[in-house]
């Protein structure tokens, strides 16, 4: 198969909706080398890079409460800042740049899964949110979300 590793994938195939900061960037433990008392980032196998991690909220209406919320993880060599939040709200939105998505089976669940990462973190270009792209055929309706999927 000639697909080996991370797959690249755009912002908009992944939050075409946009996404929102829930949580904190935290440094990823390394569970293999971390022990009792002694804390060891991860490292990225490919580049190296320290890795950090952000929980977001999908802005997509579509999506079930229980899955609205995804960690997504961003290597980079010093811990990443978030964009500020919009004047007057609670909310943080923010997009990611040079995406990839691996897929694994979920320990506890035995379901495919994705893991999320991206090489930067930014405030989104436009003040406006992304909208839902269709695209239309004589046979069917499919969703750009469907399609990633």
């Amino acid at each position: 198969m000639a697909i080996q590793g991370p797959i690249a994938i755009g912002f908009d195939q992944v939050f075409p909706h946009g996404c929102y900061v829930v949580g904190e960037i935290e440094p990823v433990k390394d569970f293999d080398a971390s022990t009792n008392g002694r804390f060891v980032q991860a490292r990225d196998k490919t580049t190296g890079e320290p890795v950090w991690q952000i929980a977001v909220m999908d802005a997509d209406p579509t999506v079930k409460a229980a899955q609205k919320t995804i960690a997504v993880k961003i290597l980079s060599a010093v811990q990443p800042v978030p964009p500020a939040p919009l004047p007057g709200s609670p909310f943080t939105p923010v997009e990611f740049d040079a995406m990839t998505v691996t897929a694994y089976v979920g320990q506890n669940t035995g379901r495919l899964a994705w893991s999320i990462r991206a090489q930067a973190m930014r405030a989104p270009r436009t003040a406006t949110a992304p909208t839902r792209q269709t695209t239309t055929t004589a046979k069917d309706t499919t969703t750009s979300k469907e399609i990633a999927a």
